[in-house]
């Protein structure tokens, strides 16, 4: 672990990251299914780190907004489980790696609707589904539970729901819909599949800074303590640690923790958000994207910063 005697002040150490990840060239490339993500400066870089002892460090672009997309994903799942029963809602996702596309039917199908795990689209809408059963309006809940553990920021909007984006992405949703109705023919959704798609495609709309993401994902590094008291159990949120790492990035979730070596969650608007238990939690936004889908600077980002601190789970 990173140590004042041995190591310059963390705030110094993402100042050099972002003068070495921040992309000089347009490599990667952009989702061409959501048309509000194809015009993103390429050169955007932004990183910020919560530690648990209350201080925040960022560096670039990290106070800008920025899509989160499937990041979400992760704080659905954690409010499904706080929401009751999470039994019945491991009865209908599992927790394996996918193996095949992040939103491929095949597999569905093929697994009689039961997602392999609540990361890929399919299990994100069963998690969305089963989170209507207490809140109708899941994606406004998520916003809200969003709002609170960032808190007050003098001077910010704070997060907030992209309507005019979610509805363009929702007009581009036929595959997720597609997901939904599968799910729906196998008996594993409850509520009408175009509300479903609706409300995942509202949550994946919200919009956040480094900062603020890095502040909301820090109970998961804290034993599932938020800034209002429990989110989750200790056990509950390592658990949802052990599916970010094996199953947060796509299909690179082994090249990530062999490089990082944390938990992780992607989203293909260029966010990962990374946990250190006991230690922080940590976002970085680069909107261009390797071949898996996660952004491609942010990845190599967090590698050295992993290599800088020590920070893994390892």
């Amino acid at each position: 672990m990173m140590t004042a005697l041995d190591s310059p002040p963390l705030g110094l150490v993402l100042d050099d990251i972002v003068r070495r990840h921040r992309p000089r060239s347009e490599a990667g490339s952009l989702p061409a299914n959501i048309p509000h993500l194809s015009s993103l400066p390429f050169d955007r870089f932004g990183i910020a780190v919560a530690t648990v002892s209350g201080d925040v460090f960022s560096a670039g672009d990290a106070d800008l907004p920025f899509s989160i997309q499937s990041i979400s994903k992760v704080f659905t799942l954690a409010m499904a489980l706080s929401a009751g029963d999470p039994a019945a809602l491991w009865s209908r996702v599992l927790r394996e790696p996918s193996g095949t596309s992040f939103n491929s039917l095949v597999q569905l199908e093929v697994e009689h609707g039961i997602p392999r795990n609540p990361f890929i689209n399919s299990g994100a809408l069963v998690v969305t589904d089963h989170l209507m059963g207490r809140y109708p309006d899941a994606a406004g809940e998520v916003l809200r539970f969003l709002t609170d553990q960032v808190g007050h920021q003098s001077g910010r909007k704070g997060p907030f729901i992209d309507e005019v984006a979610a509805r363009s992405e929702l007009s581009n949703s036929s595959r997720n819909l597609a997901l939904a109705h599968f799910l729906k023919d196998f008996g594993n959704l409850r509520r009408p599949a175009e509300a479903v798609v609706a409300n995942y495609v509202r949550q994946c709309s919200i919009m956040m800074t480094c900062v603020e993401m890095a502040k909301a994902g820090l109970f998961l590094a804290q034993g599932g303590r938020g800034a209002f008291g429990a989110v989750v159990s200790r056990s509950e949120a390592k658990r949802i640690g052990s599916v970010m790492l094996t199953c947060g990035m796509y299909d690179a979730a082994g090249e990530f923790a062999y490089r990082v070596g944390l938990p992780g969650k992607s989203g293909v608007g260029g966010g990962i958000l990374a946990i250190v238990p006991g230690e922080c939690c940590i976002c970085v936004w680069s909107p261009r994207l390797d071949s898996k889908g996660n952004s491609l600077a942010g990845t190599a980002a967090l590698a050295d910063l992993s290599d800088r601190t020590g920070w893994s789970v390892f």
